[in-house]
C-alpha cells in the first residue's frame, strides 16, 4: 500500500465530509477511496472514520491521525521539492481560513495575484465568523481578529482593522447628524450579528485600560453578514459600525460618512496563524508574503488602541467583544 497516498485519500475524504465528493475532487471512483480508506484503517489496526448513508465523521483516533497527518503530508512534499531537479515552483494545495469581512475584502485580490503567480496551486479559502484553529482544522494559514487564544500555532501579527460608525449623507440630510454619543440612541442602528447585544456601543479609552466609555443605541436590524448592512446604510436605513477595509471605497467616494470621528469605535487586531511546523511550507510562506504585500496600509500601517498597547506591552493577549 502506497501510505502517503492513503493519507491524502484520507484527508480529502475528512475535509469534503462525504466519500463520493472526496472521489470526485481526487478523480477516483468511490468504491477505489472505500477502498483505500479500510486499507489505511487495516495498516494502522484502529477505526478512522464512522460511516452512514450520507456523510463520515472521524472517530478519536480518526481526528488525532488527521491532525498529525499534517507534518508527514507537508515534510513529503518539501523533500520531494527540494530534491527535483530545477523545479522549486509553488504547487499542491492549501486552506485559508478567515472571518467575513476581512476574508471578503481582501482574500479575493490575492488569491487572484496567487494564483497568475503559482498556476500549480490550488487554493481553498474558507469564510467563517467562528474562529479556525489550524491545527485541528486542518487549516494551512488562519486570519483571526482580536484574541488570539491558545493553540499549537504560531501567531504573526498583520495589522490593526479599524472600525468605524457611519450613515449615508442621504440619511443624515434627513435624520440630521448626531454631534454626541448620547444622541445616537435616537437613530435606527443596524448591527451585525454577535455585536452590541448589550444595546450598547462602546468606544476606545483615551488612556489606557480605564473603562471605556459607552452610549446606548437603537437596534433596530440584525443581519448575519456585513454585506447587507452594508447596503442598508448605503441606502440610507441607519447608522452602523463597519470595518472600515469593507467600506473604505464608500468612505472615499462620499457615498458614507464617519461619525463622530472623535470617538474611535475599539477595532481588531489582524493575526495570520500557522501551525507549528519547521520548515514552513513554502506555498504557506508564499501565501503569508503576498497577504503581507497587499495589505492595505490602513491596516498594515496601524496603530492598536492604547488599551491593546498597553496590554501587548505586559504580554496579555487582549481582543475586543462587544456583547
Amino acid at each position: 500500500m502506497d501510505l502517503l497516498a492513503a493519507m491524502r485519500v484520507f484527508v480529502r475524504v475528512v475535509e469534503r465530509g462525504n466519500l463520493s465528493r472526496a472521489a470526485r475532487d481526487l478523480g477516483l471512483g468511490q468504491p477505489a477511496v472505500s477502498d483505500r480508506i479500510e486499507r489505511l484503517e487495516q495498516h494502522l489496526g484502529v477505526r478512522l472514520l464512522l460511516r452512514s448513508t450520507r456523510a463520515v465523521s472521524c472517530t478519536d483516533e480518526g481526528s488525532l491521525f488527521y491532525q498529525k497527518r499534517k507534518l508527514v503530508l507537508d515534510a513529503a512534499e518539501e523533500a520531494r521539492v527540494a530534491v527535483a531537479p530545477g523545479d522549486r515552483a509553488v504547487r499542491g494545495r492549501i486552506r485559508i481560513a478567515a472571518p467575513h469581512g476581512v476574508g471578503d475584502a481582501l482574500l479575493p485580490g490575492v488569491v487572484a495575484v496567487m494564483r497568475e503567480q503559482h498556476p500549480q496551486l490550488h487554493v481553498e479559502m474558507i469564510l467563517n465568523d467562528e474562529p479556525t484553529d489550524p491545527v485541528t482544522e486542518g487549516v494551512d494559514l488562519s486570519l483571526r481578529l482580536g484574541r488570539i487564544g491558545e493553540g499549537n500555532f504560531i501567531a504573526r501579527r498583520l495589522g490593526h482593522v479599524r472600525r468605524v460608525l457611519v450613515a449615508s449623507p442621504g440619511y443624515l440630510d434627513a435624520a440630521g447628524r448626531p454631534e454626541a454619543p448620547a444622541d445616537l440612541v435616537r437613530h435606527p442602528f443596524i448591527r451585525v450579528a454577535g455585536l452590541f447585544s448589550d444595546g450598547q456601543l462602546r468606544f476606545a479609552a483615551a488612556s489606557p485600560l480605564p473603562a471605556s466609555p459607552a452610549a446606548p443605541i437603537n437596534i433596530v436590524t440584525t443581519v448575519s453578514h456585513w454585506g447587507p448592512v452594508h447596503q442598508l446604510l448605503l441606502a440610507g436605513c441607519g447608522i452602523g459600525v463597519l470595518q472600515e477595509i469593507v467600506c473604505a471605497e464608500a468612505l472615499a467616494t462620499g457615498r458614507l460618512v464617519e461619525l463622530l470621528p472623535g470617538h474611535t469605535v475599539p477595532g481588531f487586531e489582524l493575526h495570520a496563524l500557522l501551525p507549528v511546523t519547521r520548515p514552513v511550507p513554502a506555498r504557506t510562506q508564499a501565501v503569508l508574503e503576498l497577504l503581507e504585500a497587499h495589505l492595505p496600509d490602513a491596516v498594515r500601517l496601524a496603530k492598536p488602541p492604547p488599551e491593546a498597547r498597553a496590554a501587548r506591552d505586559r504580554g496579555v493577549s487582549i481582543g475586543f467583544t462587544d456583547d
